[in-house]
């Protein structure tokens, strides 16, 4: 915790990169992508180190070589820390830590502090600790073995040695933060059984980080989600009831964003906030347009969709930032053979596009939705404004009686709904 402290209280951390390049491709990982986590955590890149390797070494990760090179880097720039771009092992992190002298920081310690600092909330909050306490338990290794038991006068017989009291308390921490993840996860579960039972479709946004998830949520539901060109600008998931036309009230929920790579311990522990994937009716998968990875992109996220069993929700692919791409693209819809629609090109910082990818999503659920035709009674004032409220009117107007006429698209629980209303002349099923 006290790495996740000391981040906070300094605006801008001194800090050397360390990238590995190694020869499979599975294990490498982008050098973009590590500088704008960097950015995103609030530190200052001194200076990048690379080196190629077909494996780590087990004890410095590096090799002797490197790591004294990396060490020479910290004490030219008087740097505060150094950040691998890879996972490394409890016994490399100390070490190094040991060798430079300083805080030495890997890929998923990385990823934490953001999350730390991105968090809003309460279960965001507690996902975070959880994930900090579990990685701090696998590092409390010979960390305090100065204040272990010693013989002499005193300090005989049975007794409790410093590292083991971290342990036990860490491992306390575990399981109180583990009790109210699960408390609020049935929280969790009882709104999605209600929204399940209201019969409200729910469309959930995904994509890799920095993707644009959170302006394209703000355009679509005119909410206003807090949005930054940083990766993992926002954490917490958040839902926005919308009318939408042709398809009547929806959900839009907005999550986390994915990285390539993610730490399976991130994945687990965020895995309540990502399980909104798979209570999805449908997943607007968003993609960076003018992304040269985007294609890897996809696939990355497609896997961890994947991981959390949400690969059987239909999705519709978003390609986003289409007025960064030279040639420039206008809006449009790619549909398959008969008309599905499969890809939307939009942008959603100019709002380009946001009326097509509006449509295209109405499209998917036309089918779960009755085009009906009711006659209102003149003075029914009251149950015409309620129908404002229900689903969508395709058309209206009034009969030589002064009557209210209707054409709509109604739910059935919707349709359902009306029969029994007394103000209503005629009421039959179109289509």
């Amino acid at each position: 915790m006290e790495l996740f402290d000391r981040l906070e209280r300094r605006e801008l951390e001194r800090a050397v990169l360390v990238h590995v390049d190694f020869y499979h491709e599975s294990d490498r990982e982008d050098i973009d992508e590590f500088y704008e986590l960097v950015d995103s955590a609030g530190a200052e890149a001194c200076t990048l180190l690379t080196t190629k390797r077909q494996r780590p070494d087990p004890k410095y990760f590096v090799g002797k070589g490197k790591a004294e090179e990396i060490q020479a880097a910290v004490e030219l720039h008087e740097a505060d820390v150094v950040i691998f771009n890879h996972a490394l092992t409890p016994a490399q992190e100390r070490n190094l830590s040991t060798l430079f002298d300083c805080q030495v920081l890997d890929r998923v310690g990385l990823i934490l502090d953001i999350f730390a600092q991105r968090a809003r909330s309460h279960e965001g909050k507690l996902q975070v600790e959880l994930a900090q306490m579990k990685r701090m338990s696998t590092r409390l290794v010979k960390g305090w073995t100065h204040l272990d038991r010693q013989g002499g006068i005193g300090a005989r017989g049975p007794g409790e040695t410093q590292l083991e009291s971290d342990r036990r308390l860490v491992q306390v921490r575990i399981k109180s933060l583990e009790a109210k993840i699960e408390k609020v996860r049935k929280q969790r579960g009882l709104g999605q059984r209600a929204r399940k039972r209201s019969e409200i479709p729910i469309i959930t946004i995904i994509g890799y980080t920095n993707a644009g998830k959170s302006t394209l949520f703000n355009q679509m539901t005119s909410a206003n989600v807090y949005a930054e060109d940083r990766l993992f600008a926002t954490l917490d998931s958040t839902l926005r009831r919308v009318h939408l036309p042709g398809a009547g009230k929806v959900i839009f929920a907005d999550t986390v964003g994915f990285i390539r790579h993610i730490p399976h311990d991130l994945v687990t522990a965020f895995r309540s906030t990502l399980e909104e994937t798979r209570e999805a009716d449908l997943l607007v998968h968003l993609v960076d347009a003018s992304d040269p990875h985007r294609t890897e992109k996809i696939r990355d996220v497609h896997e961890v969709i994947a991981e959390v069993g949400a690969e059987s929700v239909p999705q519709l692919l978003v390609f986003n930032k289409i007025d960064r791409l030279e040639p420039a693209v206008m809006p449009k819809i790619d549909r398959d053979e008969a008309g599905v629609p499969q890809r939307v090109w939009v942008s959603a910082k100019d709002g380009a596009g946001i009326e097509m990818l509006l449509e295209a999503v109405a499209s998917f659920f036309k089918g779960a939705f009755l085009t009906v035709s009711l006659t209102l009674n003149v003075d029914a004032g009251k149950k015409r404004a309620d129908l404002y409220s229900l689903g969508t009117i395709l058309d209206e107007g009034f009969d030589d009686e002064g009557n209210s006429l209707f054409k709509m698209s109604l739910t059935h629980q919707e349709w359902g709904a009306i029969q029994g209303w007394p103000e209503l002349l005629k009421a039959e099923v179109l289509s």
